[in-house]
């Protein structure tokens, strides 16, 4: 890759990064309450315990999916280890910072696939419960 071409898509993936920690630092989520009931099939039942509620909110997963799964960008993802060819095509990277918390997690990959599509890449962000 040409030293000009590596240096913009450099920019180009630290001005998406730096929106998506914006993004999920500034991200309020809903606190997620876990109890245990007497009938864990049953959410009329009585609660047995309550756990402290956990901060962050729900727990889960978020990334950032390019397709198609070509060009500067691609390569220069490919190249530093930034994701994985996705299962059903294009290209994914994972986010891995804010601990458990989905709702951070996806505020960081929609915040950083809008950087993506400003610059005329096809991406958007995905998200799943664990």
């Amino acid at each position: 890759m040409k030293r000009a071409v590596l240096s913009s898509m450099s920019a180009l993936y630290s001005k998406a990064h730096a929106a998506g920690m914006a993004a999920g630092n500034k991200a309020s989520p809903t606190p997620m309450v876990v109890c245990q009931r007497a009938n864990p099939l049953n959410d009329n039942s009585p609660v047995v315990k309550q756990y402290a509620p956990v901060m962050g909110g729900v727990c889960g997963f978020a990334w950032i999916k390019m397709r198609p799964a070509r060009g500067d960008f691609y390569n220069y993802c490919k190249a530093k280890g930034f994701g994985s060819k996705d299962y059903d095509g294009g290209w994914s990277v994972g986010v891995s910072g804010f601990g458990q918390s989905m709702e951070r997690k996806e505020a960081y990959a929609h915040a950083f696939a809008n950087v993506l599509n400003e610059a005329g890449l096809n991406a958007y962000s995905m998200s799943r419960m664990d």
